[in-house]
This record gives C-alpha cells, structure tokens and sequence, in this order.
C-alpha cells in the first residue's frame, strides 16, 4: 500500500510552461538565438542552468560565456519569469488538483512537491495550495537534477518514507525516468508528450482515485 504522494509542480499542479519560454525565448533573443515552442519542450523538468546551457549550444554559442556570466543571465531569465508569475491564481490549477490534493487529506495522506522550480514556493502561495504540502523539495539541496532520481528520493525521505511506498507524479520524460529509478510508482500526465515509461497514463489528476491509487 502506497503511503505518500510527490508532484512535479509545472505541468502537474499548475501550466506556467507559457511563462517559462517567455521568459527564455526574450532570453535567446537577446543573445541572437532564436528558440520556438518545439524547442522549448527539450526544457520540460530541467534546471535552469541546465536549460540555458541547452539553449547556448543550441546557438553555437556554449564556450562565449563565463560561468560568472551563465548565472547572472539565468538570474535575468528568473527576473522576468518572475515578474510574468505575478498575475497567478488558484485559476490557474489544472483540473483536479484541488480536489485530490482535499481527498489525499482526508485519507491523511502527506504530499510532497519535488521541482527543479527555485521558485516553488512563491507559486504554491500564489495557487493558494501551499499548505496542503508536507514538504517542498527544491535544486538548492541536490547535487543532481533530473532525469537523476535525487529529488524524488530526497521527497520520500522528507515524509519518512520510501520510494516504493509513494507515488509520484510527472508530466516530463525526465521526471518520469528519476521517479522510475529509485523505485517509485510513477503516474504519468501527458499533456504534450507521451510518457510510455510511466505505471500510469493520464490527461488530468481528476480521472483518479485516490483510494485505488493507494493500493497500486
């Protein structure tokens, strides 16, 4: 019997994919890169230094930066991002979020958030679902991010449990491979790819049930 839930928070909790290639495309330009919504998927569940490092070889230009330099334009792209994140609102859950992060309460059942998202917690607060989490797990306490499975393992250990004995949820491959590789049941939610690796497939988190999903 499983005994917690993890989320991805992007993709899962809320959609600010829109907001995050904003940012990074207003980012690119700058750099004379230009990047379109197909290339912005290859940047679904990664950090943002990973990212920026993904769009700088992606223009040719990987080796014309410092690290010094990597950090304050990843800063500038948070900045913006940021900024774009200011107009959010319990609107913007995706549908069922409420509802089974209520059900997984009255089962008492903990929830973790486990995001390559620094900024997670503002988020959380803004979607006004903040304190329906036991834990948020971020990248300033990893060593790796996904697809290493660190953060999904770090979540479980935050609600003293396993891997095996929580589910967790992702809308990315890179997710989906972390989750499966410590162990952990992994529930897939496909909304612009499909994720073949995953226990379970599905569009929204209002097509489950949270008692079934415990006995998975």
């Amino acid at each position: 019997m499983k005994k917690g839930f993890i989320f991805d928070l992007d993709g899962v909790i809320t959609d600010t994919a829109n907001l995050h290639y904003i940012a990074w495309k207003d980012l690119a330009t700058m750099m004379d890169i230009e990047i379109d919504l197909a290339f912005n998927e290859r940047l679904k569940g990664i950090s943002r230094m990973d990212s920026l490092e993904r769009i700088l070889v992606y223009g040719g230009k990987e080796n014309d930066f410092s690290l010094a330099q990597k950090e304050t334009l990843a800063e500038e792209k948070n900045k913006h991002y940021v900024e774009l994140l200011q107009d959010l609102t319990p609107k913007d859950l995706l549908p069922g979020v409420t509802e089974f992060l209520s059900a997984a309460r009255d089962y008492q059942i903990p929830c973790v958030v486990a995001s390559a998202s620094k900024n997670a917690p503002f988020i959380l607060q803004k979607l006004e679902v903040f304190n329906m989490f036991d834990a948020i797990v971020g990248p300033s306490t990893l060593k790796k991010g996904k697809p290493d499975p660190e953060i999904f393992i770090r979540a479980a250990e935050a609600i003293n449990l396993s891997p095996k004995e929580a589910v967790g949820f992702e809308d990315a491959r890179a997710g989906i491979e972390g989750i499966k590789a410590c162990g952990m049941f992994a529930v897939g939610v496909e909304t612009t790819e499909s994720l073949e690796q995953a226990d379970l497939r599905i569009k929204k988190l209002n097509e489950l049930s949270v008692g079934d999903l415990l006995q998975k």
